[in-house]
């Protein structure tokens, strides 16, 4: 099998770990602590998600934790969501934490920079629907939203070989949901990415990095997919967007902007060498267009007839009669969300099928073939599918649900829970002590306390978490849960009465979530105010891991 199915490390991550210790153990000798081995601490360091807030604030807080000489402490760097973001820019560059500062630099220089360019991510689009079986709204959202925060298009991938340039930073995961899991509530739907494997963190079933995404039928690999790149997996760890209909209006309103800048674009297609291709070229946008305003009118609760019509007409021309929408006419009752959700989901497949009919061949090939693929995927709400590695296997320890499905949907991890604790409470791990840096938006200790819950109905060791009651509107800047038979936990949120006194509700609002890419003076105060969460508690947290260490002992 090429699958591992086993509550147990991966060897190169054991590996890693033994020099980790050498490493952690050294790091403790300059603050005068003195361990044998067997007593070196595992200590985690956890990004939540936050978008560019999460991005900007983990790079603070790691630069401070690098001057305070409490880096090299650090065996696990995991993240959700922004934070991933943070991490993805970081391993770009070898040993990166033994340079922390001239990295930190580059990473400001280009998020204070000019944004991809459309021609490029329109490009990188193109590739991804080109290059694999499954093509959802994450490769859309990757190429299109998430380059206009990062400012690049990141194409590296998690090579085992590049690992071994990384001999001195921290150990990486990043975090993702599988959403049927979340939403059947059934089977393991925390998923991880290592450089080495992605897999269930809780199941215990993994495959290599390389892999994940390749077709599988019963353990063995039977069509290889291209490995996932670093952008792919920032849109897929950041892909907040992918539950809940309250952000359907502003997707279709990003396709729509799309399209709109296609059709400016027109020269695009008459360098495919096509003859006279303008006149279908407009035609098909129209179609598009149309379709996506007639979506956005029903969201609206607004009759969409006339766009309706627009579209029956087109396709009737475009056909030469030959073809027309199978779906009927007339039966659209708007005042009923879910009856008028399905209908345009309905409405919209046949649409962008009767588009590509292969009664206009004329009109199907590049970008309309892609560009019904968003709109059918918009239709259906389809982010993150990947073939299921997992599919028709045969083992007790892998919840039924997850051998059974052909594809697998994955998300961004904060739509369950909004910090990667479960990553680092795999038993085999043995974390002693987790510090938990939160970028969340709204309260601040919702994720810790929800974290302990879900530990709770799982039976998987936790501290208890008690918040005082005036606390979420006014955070301190340190918090210690201790573990008894558990990891420790240090919580700290990012904005705090020691960091910005009575200004904690103008920080909030003044970074929210989502929002447009931040300015270079925006970029430069968030890292100065996360940073001082690490050097105003710098004996604190020695404090604590002294503590750890007598606990061990």
């Amino acid at each position: 099998s090429e699958v591992r199915i086993k509550h147990s490390l991966d060897k190169n991550e054991e590996d890693f770990r033994v020099s980790r210790r050498t490493t952690v153990q050294q790091c403790l000798q300059r603050h005068q602590i003195h361990c044998s081995r067997d007593e070196v601490p595992n200590i985690a360091l956890l990004g939540s998600g936050g978008g560019e807030r999460a991005m900007v604030g983990l790079l603070g807080s790691l630069v401070q934790l690098d001057k305070a000489g409490l880096l090299d402490c650090v065996s696990y760097l995991s993240g959700v969501s922004g934070s991933t973001w943070c991490m993805a820019s970081l391993y770009q560059e070898p040993d990166w934490s033994t340079k922390l500062e001239a990295v930190k630099d580059k990473i400001v220089q280009r998020l204070s920079g000019p944004a991809v360019s459309w021609g490029d991510a329109y490009a990188k689009l193109k590739k991804y629907y080109y290059e694999k079986d499954i093509f959802s709204l994450t490769d859309f959202w990757a190429a299109m939203v998430v380059t206009t925060y990062v400012k690049e298009i990141d194409e590296h991938t998690l090579k085992e070989e590049d690992w071994d340039q990384h001999s001195k930073d921290p150990f990486p995961i990043y975090t993702v949901i599988d959403k049927q899991c979340k939403q059947q509530k059934e089977g393991d739907p925390w998923f991880e990415f290592t450089p080495h494997e992605a897999g269930y963190s809780l199941t215990g079933a993994f495959v290599r990095d390389s892999n994940f995404g390749s077709q599988f039928e019963k353990g063995s690999m039977i069509k290889k997919q291209p490995e996932i790149d670093m952008l792919y997996l920032q849109g897929l760890c950041g892909s907040a967007l992918a539950d809940g209909e309250e952000n359907w209006k502003f997707i279709w309103q990003k396709i729509k902007d799309f399209f709109g800048h296609l059709k400016s674009n027109i020269k695009i297609f008459e360098e495919m060498g096509k003859v006279d291709p303008d006149p279908y070229i407009d035609k098909c946008f129209q179609v598009l267009l149309d379709l996506v305003d007639m979506n956005l009118c029903v969201l609206d609760g607004k009759d969409p007839s006339a766009y309706d019509e627009s579209i029956r007409t087109i396709l009737i021309d475009l056909s030469e009669g030959k073809s027309q929408l199978i779906f009927p006419e007339g039966k659209l009752d708007i005042t009923d969300k879910e009856a008028a959700k399905l209908y345009m989901e309905r409405y919209s497949t046949d649409v962008c099928n009767d588009l590509c009919n292969k009664e206009m061949v004329q009109i199907n090939f590049w970008p309309f073939d892609m560009c019904c693929s968003i709109c059918r995927c918009m239709a259906q709400w389809i982010w993150g599918r990947r073939y299921n590695f997992l599919h028709n296997m045969t083992d007790e320890a892998v919840p039924t649900p997850l051998l059974e499905s052909k594809t697998r949907d994955f998300e961004d991890a904060g739509l369950l829970l909004n910090s990667p604790y479960f990553s680092v409470l795999r038993e085999e791990r043995d974390v002693d002590l987790i510090i938990s840096l939160d970028f969340s938006d709204g309260d601040p200790f919702t994720t810790v306390k929800e974290a302990a819950n879900m530990c709770r109905e799982r039976n998987i060791p936790f501290p208890e978490v008690n918040i005082p009651s005036e606390h979420p509107k006014k955070p301190n800047d340190f918090y210690v849960f201790p573990g008894q038979n558990a990891p420790t936990v240090i919580h700290i949120p990012l904005f705090n009465v020691v960091n910005c006194g009575d200004e904690i509700e103008a920080w909030r609002n003044k970074y929210c979530t989502f929002q447009g890419a931040y300015s270079a003076k925006m970029i430069t105060d968030l890292i100065e105010v996360a940073g001082k969460n690490i050097t105003n508690n710098k004996a604190k947290l020695v404090k604590e891991i002294r503590a750890i260490i007598e606990q061990k002992r």
